[in-house]
């Protein structure tokens, strides 16, 4: 329902998905399943265990999306005074959801995920891979204790937060397969999850001129959009270059063909920046979005499908 037509006396379920729809869309939650089943299909073959899937997984894949929900309402309160100030449109800050509403939401997302923990952790090794993630989001949360210099340093923010990228594989490691040491190509994985978060960050942050707002930050108005078009094209380069690299580190014998499908998604974001920095606007920044979503999930999506096939799981 759009949130035009809610009121504070409409259905509390329905002010939620208003608030879900416009902050924490559903169909993002394909992106969260595919990486924790890239992660766990990847974890099992690095450790020779088959079958590479489980039932389980699907839990696996509820409990990683609870955890960029609770990183979405922990987000919400940080930004809750500017947000008021630049967005009052949006269903928060209009007083149709609440803050203490999500931070009961971001409770149950908690209690999720340590019920994973209590269920399938024998040796403490998916708590401690929690741990360590838990208290970095924690940090991210309180802007490092020096959120007046992050403020001024946009590009150090986003590798801060994105930072906690290759800690969420580790742990998604961690839940499929407890006890996984850092293997290279787990390594490669989370690097390759964290150029794919800084690229999608850099992307959203970099907007059309109609979008532009003073006391706004973003990476258009602070590195102009040809080079903030440039930095994204780099990044997508690199991802490539990672999602290459770890197929040849799980499937040395796979065919280099294989690699044209990672060129192809490539291209495509390139195009697409292209466009955007020939004609900046809001419809050219979405498309950029998407098309950057795409590339990741493609990347993901193919690794996990070549280790699947390659062992008949």
């Amino acid at each position: 329902m759009p949130s035009k037509t809610l009121t504070t006396q409409s259905p509390w379920l329905q002010r939620f998905m208003a608030w879900v729809h416009e902050r924490f869309a559903l169909p993002n939650a394909l992106l969260f399943f595919i990486l924790y089943s890239t992660t766990a299909v990847i974890s099992r073959h690095i450790m020779q265990l088959r079958p590479l899937l489980h039932a389980y997984d699907l839990l696996g894949a509820i409990v990683t999306w609870s955890f960029f929900l609770t990183l979405r309402i922990l987000d919400e309160h940080k930004d809750y005074a500017g947000d008021c100030k630049y967005h009052p449109e949006r269903v928060l800050q209009q007083g149709l959801i609440t803050l203490a509403n999500l931070r009961w939401v971001a409770l149950l997302c908690i209690l999720m995920q340590l019920g994973f923990v209590l269920l399938y952790d024998v040796h403490g090794h998916i708590l401690v891979a929690w741990s360590i993630m838990a208290l970095w989001t924690v940090l991210m949360t309180r802007e490092f204790f020096i959120a007046d210099w992050l403020t001024r340093h946009l590009t150090w923010y986003a590798i801060s937060h994105m930072l906690v990228m290759p800690l969420i594989v580790f742990w998604l490691a961690q839940m499929a397969v407890p006890g996984i040491p850092l293997h290279k190509a787990l390594v490669t994985l989370m690097a390759l999850a964290f150029v794919s978060g800084f690229s999608f960050e850099i992307t959203r942050k970099t907007k059309g001129p109609e979008e532009e707002q003073q006391g706004v930050d973003s990476y258009s108005s602070l590195l102009g959009t040809p080079l903030a078009t440039q930095v994204i094209m780099g990044l997508a380069s690199l991802m490539m270059l990672l999602q290459s690299i770890l197929l040849r580190e799980l499937l040395p014998q796979s065919r280099p063909s294989i690699l044209v499908l990672f060129i192809v998604s490539w291209a495509m974001v390139l195009r697409q920046l292209n466009r955007y920095r020939k004609n900046p606007s809001s419809t050219e920044r979405k498309a950029n979005e998407k098309a950057v979503a795409l590339n990741m999930l493609m990347g993901y999506g193919v690794i996990m499908v070549i280790c699947l096939t390659a062992h008949g799981s």
